[in-house]
């Protein structure tokens, strides 16, 4: 396993390159066969793992489900001060009788100071924690002035129950004002951003915020100097939830169309030939970019999660790269 830090200018964190993603845990994977991946996940090397408060209520769970299996893992294996962990508020139901929508009204609970003082609580007492290292706002929020989710995110780092902040599905102009408006109450900003990226890309739309696009990851680069603190980049559904290796799996969100049809079957054709699965592929190229991310990959079973174990170190060539990023895939392909 390799390791990089994050921070956002005053705090800093190691973390394994990988992240466990953990969604299912809880619900579609038993405690028994959770319990093994995440054991399995820690003696590969592995640090980093990811949560949120809502996650299983999409799935026939309550929501913190896997919240609840990592607290009682971790309380059956004292490792706590090994491991990284985050998780995200603000995208559970704010009334329960109601359907969540993407389009509004959404019925998120949203990012109100109340909200966030309260979720991030709870997120500790299921846990099982006294600190949660990396805190999402899970979906941002336009209704709720930007100043009151800041200084609520910041007022948790200053009671030391948070260490670095964070947001996803969220627009890049967005990510930069909430950042300049930390510095303005002399907090710390967003050190981290999750957003949907795999190496297959959605056709332009606008509304479509949820995708980490060229321009997050040129400002993301930006960052780290004098004036401008630390920003990283996560990367959630990066295997596009099996859709680059089963053709029974839905290319959604925009994904579906020629180019993409002819990017996997390029991923196919340069897993062949570097001897990897074009799942490993598909993270090593995430890992080794030009801007790298994080990968949030999650694993059902532990075959998947040794694949997944198997892109931690790959490197792939200048000419590999250059293979797999040329521009005009669909003709080099056809």
């Amino acid at each position: 396993m390799r390791y990089r830090t994050i921070g956002d200018g005053r705090t800093s964190l190691d973390v394994s390159t990988l992240c466990l993603g953990t969604m299912f845990m809880g619900t579609r994977t038993d405690e028994a066969t959770s319990f093994a991946i995440l054991d399995r996940f820690v003696e590969a090397g592995g640090t980093f793992i990811d949560t949120a408060n809502n996650y299983n209520a999409w799935i026939g769970g309550y929501g913190r489900d896997s919240e609840d299996v990592i607290g009682r893992w971790l309380a059956s294996r004292g490792i706590r001060d090994e491991l990284k962990l985050a998780t995200k508020l603000g995208a559970a139901k704010k009334d329960p009788a109601l359907p969540l929508s993407n389009t509004p009204p959404t019925n998120y609970q949203g990012l109100s100071a109340e909200v966030i003082d309260r979720e991030a609580h709870e997120s500790l007492r299921h846990l099982g924690v006294d600190r949660i290292d990396v805190l999402y706002g899970h979906v941002d929020d336009r209704d709720t002035v930007l100043a009151e989710t800041v200084g609520a995110f910041g007022a948790l780092q200053d009671e030391g129950v948070v260490g670095i902040t964070g947001i996803s599905n969220v627009a890049v102009w967005r990510v930069v004002e909430a950042r300049e408006e930390a510095i303005r109450q002399g907090i710390a900003p967003y050190g981290l951003v999750q957003q949907q990226y795999s190496f297959v890309h959605p056709a332009p739309k606008i509304g479509r915020l949820n995708y980490v696009t060229p321009e997050l990851l040129d400002y993301a680069d930006s960052t780290g100097v004098d004036g401008r603190p630390p920003l990283a980049v996560a990367a959630y559904s990066p295997l596009h939830q099996g859709a680059l290796t089963r053709t029974d799996k839905p290319l959604f969100g925009g994904i579906d169309h020629p180019t993409t049809h002819a990017r996997i079957r390029l991923l196919h054709e340069v897993a062949r030939d570097v001897g990897a699965t074009p799942n490993q592929v598909a993270l090593a190229w995430l890992l080794g970019a030009e801007v790298p991310v994080i990968p949030v990959v999650g694993a059902s079973s532990m075959a998947q999660l040794e694949e997944i174990l198997g892109a931690a170190e790959l490197d792939l060539g200048a000419d590999v790269r250059e293979r797999l990023d040329a521009e005009g895939v669909e003709q080099l392909v056809a």
